[in-house]
């Protein structure tokens, strides 16, 4: 099963770098790209929701599929409450989400990098149902981002993967996979890290 047919986020798409370990696209500073090598075999799809505790502290809630507003109060439980949108007056949207591991060629190590915006999840479902593209393991990305706010834009590339880095990226996924890196973990709240 290739990269895209094991997505069920193309149907939502459609119509519509940070820190810790996480390459987070909205981190990635205006005007430059970050070039990263994706590991994982397959996403995982999820759809997340932002929890807010009584000190103003925020902690994202996943689930494996788009949950009613009982399911989110449920796994928030009462020490969270669902975050409010922008301007206050409902809470805020459930997002879909596509998370993967990938090689930061940046920061020399795996990452965890979840694309929760429709126009990169769109661009790299699109790149992945390319023949050319069938393994995205072949190929190098550069993720670019330019502009602030409301009117920040990404851009999404397949790109020649560098020349030599294979060993070094090997090693790296290895060791990250002996860890216990775990997608699934998002899930349930535990560390994708393998950590607890």
């Amino acid at each position: 099963m290739g990269f895209a047919s094991a997505s069920k986020l193309a149907a939502v798409v459609a119509g519509s770098g940070g820190g810790g370990g996480y390459l987070n696209p909205s981190k990635v500073q205006a005007g430059t790209s970050k070039r990263f090598k994706i590991l994982s075999d397959a996403p995982l799809d999820s759809w997340c929701v932002w929890g807010e505790d009584p000190s103003g502290a925020c902690k994202p809630f996943r689930f494996d599929h788009d949950p009613s507003p009982s399911e989110i109060e449920e796994k928030m439980g009462g020490e969270y409450v669902r975050r409010m949108n922008r301007e206050g007056t409902a809470p805020e949207a459930v997002k879909p989400g596509m998370s993967f591991f990938v090689y930061s060629y940046d920061d020399s190590s795996v990452m965890l990098c979840e694309f929760t915006q429709k126009s990169l999840i769109k661009e790299l479902l699109s790149i992945a149902s390319l023949e050319e593209y069938e393994d995205l393991s072949e190929w190098d990305f550069s993720l670019g981002r330019e502009g602030s706010g409301l009117s920040t834009e990404y851009s999404l590339r397949a790109i020649p993967a560098k020349k030599g880095e294979g060993p070094a990226i090997a090693t790296a996924w290895e060791a990250a996979q002996a860890k216990g890196y775990s997608l699934d973990a998002l899930l349930t709240g535990d560390n994708p890290f393998g950590g607890s």
